[in-house]
């Protein structure tokens, strides 16, 4: 949990590095608190509707969900920026994402990647703090 509220309270840094234990531990509670808060739109019948193809269809999420998307939006990108920092690419290869498949899967391999070693153009190794 300190992960997560790391993120969240170093927001408004694009500058430095975020380790990789620090990134996945943060998508992993992003990850549970978005299920409750579906799981809350659900339970609250609360659901966005829309006309789409045969008529009135039921969206799987609703205010909650939407509400808590919008609060971690920029702390998501925030610490996405910090983690390719961390593998010494600049953030702007986060936009590498937006092609279809093998962009995705770039970024994901980035994602996962070793720190780069000692210091880089970004900062300190964060490994070396801890």
């Amino acid at each position: 949990m300190k992960y997560y509220l790391n993120v969240l309270s170093n927001y408004i840094n694009l500058t430095g590095r975020t380790p990789r234990m620090e990134f996945w531990m943060f998508v992993l509670i992003n990850f549970i608190f978005a299920s409750i808060a579906i799981f809350i739109d659900q339970q609250l019948h609360l659901c966005f509707k829309m006309e789409i193809g045969y008529g009135l269809q039921t969206l799987p999420f609703g205010p909650v969900y939407t509400f808590y998307s919008l609060i971690t939006f920029v702390p998501t990108i925030a610490v996405q920026i910090r983690r390719l920092h961390d593998v010494g690419k600049t953030g702007w290869f986060l936009f590498l994402s937006l092609l279809p498949v093998i962009g995705t899967i770039w970024v994901l391999v980035l994602y996962c990647s070793s720190s780069s070693a000692g210091n880089n153009a970004y900062g300190p190794n964060p490994a070396n703090k801890e």
